[in-house]
């Protein structure tokens, strides 16, 4: 699970490495749930004449659309891929195959094993950006306004070198999928019935945890997983 994240919000990156266009320039990469976040998808093909993805704005934490509830958002960053296709909050977006991905520089996770919580960043050894794979969904609210939200899915790391040394003891270990880059096209257009087939752990060999000395902000409870 991450609840905690960097964004990346440099147009030049998001076109090298995910060859997309960023619609909406973001300010701020440093992001928690309910935050304003970039996601690729390729919803702009069937809007414009260009068949690049586009980076576009939405909330961190998927709103489905049955909810009028923004707080929402605050339990729903995360989505627990075995079981996406059977909760409430997830179960449209997986089946529709509204798959995106969320552009990141790094993610940040609890390490307890000295019995307190320190914060730990975590990004890739290359130095390049990590695509994580995600789900979005469109809200429209009372007044007929559209907004997007997007969610990062997940996997069991019990046996993943790196990922397993986070969260409490008595905690399920899990990690969000970072897609490798020849992945990306095929993530974006794949079926729901191919979704499963990207969800795989990333090498913790290509990945660096890092130790830092700021607290760690209180976590919220994924209590829609």
């Amino acid at each position: 699970m991450c609840s905690h994240y960097e964004s990346v919000i440099d147009q030049n990156i998001i076109n090298a490495q995910f060859d997309a266009e960023i619609d909406h320039q973001l300010q701020k990469a440093d992001l928690w749930p309910g935050d304003t976040g970039l996601f690729i998808s390729n919803l702009n093909t069937r809007h414009t004449n260009s068949m690049r993805s586009r980076a576009q704005s939405g909330l961190f934490g998927l709103v489905p659309h049955w909810s009028n509830n923004l707080k929402i958002s605050r339990h729903t960053y995360n989505a627990r891929s075995e079981t996406a296709h059977t909760k409430p909050s997830f179960k449209s977006a997986w089946q529709k195959a509204q798959h995106c991905i969320i552009p990141s520089t790094a993610i940040f996770e609890p390490d307890w094993r000295t019995g307190n919580a320190i914060a730990t960043r975590i990004y890739r050894s290359d130095g390049k950006a990590m695509g994580i794979a995600g789900l979005w969904d469109r809200h429209i609210d009372a007044k007929g306004g559209t907004f997007f939200s997007f969610t990062m899915l997940t996997i069991n790391a019990t046996n993943h070198p790196l990922m397993q040394q986070f969260h409490k003891p008595e905690d399920e270990k899990r990690m969000v999928v970072v897609l490798n880059e020849h992945q990306y096209a095929d993530w974006l257009t794949a079926t729901a019935d191919h979704s499963m087939a990207f969800m795989n752990p990333y090498p913790a060999e290509q990945l660096i945890a890092q130790a830092q000395t700021s607290k760690i902000k209180s976590a919220t409870l994924d209590l829609f997983q």
